[in-house]
């Protein structure tokens, strides 16, 4: 009996599923579409809808190898300039000389090492050279010298080297131009 009853039931369920409704229009592609939808939406065919999600999943894996080319690339050129052929600088500044521009500054910021920047202090700034590192900056023009301790990082402007606190630059003798060339020899830490 259940199971009678079960198969009229689905035999109601897919027959009223599989009829089309007195208000539906067929195309002449296979579709059927309802009136009321089809004042809104064109009816579109199996077709059609098979090339829409074709040319989606092209997309989709076009932006894919388009990423991964990318990825692999930036990748290559990481490996290319992690293995160049430039020699590894060793980190041993006791010894070492340079030269270039320096600068000095007498404002109150906070330090990259920590504290307040004094300017009455004998302390300069650097990019690389560890803090406490102490530096003989020698002005090119007069010959005069002066030893820094490093406890700040800069300057960050291209061409120079070093910047000093307003004494050592008055040491030196530069505070008059602001900016000369200097040589620098590292004496150690």
């Amino acid at each position: 009996m259940r199971t009678l009853i079960m198969a009229v039931v689905a035999a109601l369920t897919f027959g009223f599923l599989s009829a089309a409704p007195a208000s539906a229009k067929s195309c002449g592609n296979g579709v059927t579409v309802c009136s009321k939808q089809a004042s809104k939406h064109k009816a579109t065919s199996p077709r059609k809808l098979a090339n829409r999600h074709n040319v989606s999943r092209k997309r989709h894996a076009s932006r894919k190898q388009r990423a991964t080319k990318h990825a692999s690339k930036s990748r290559r050129v990481y490996r290319e300039a992690s293995r160049s052929s430039a020699p590894r600088r060793s980190h041993s500044y006791s010894g070492g000389s340079s030269g270039g521009l320096a600068s000095y500054y007498w404002q109150p910021q906070r330090v990259a090492s920590g504290g307040w920047f004094n300017p009455n202090a004998l302390t300069a700034a650097h990019k690389t050279l560890p803090f406490g590192t102490r530096v003989q900056v020698t002005n090119k023009h007069n010959g005069k010298s002066v030893v820094v301790t490093i406890n700040d990082r800069g300057p960050y402007i291209k061409g120079r080297v070093i910047d000093l606190s307003s004494r050592a630059a008055g040491v030196i003798g530069m505070k008059g131009s602001g900016v000369v060339p200097v040589s620098l020899s590292v004496l150690g830490r």
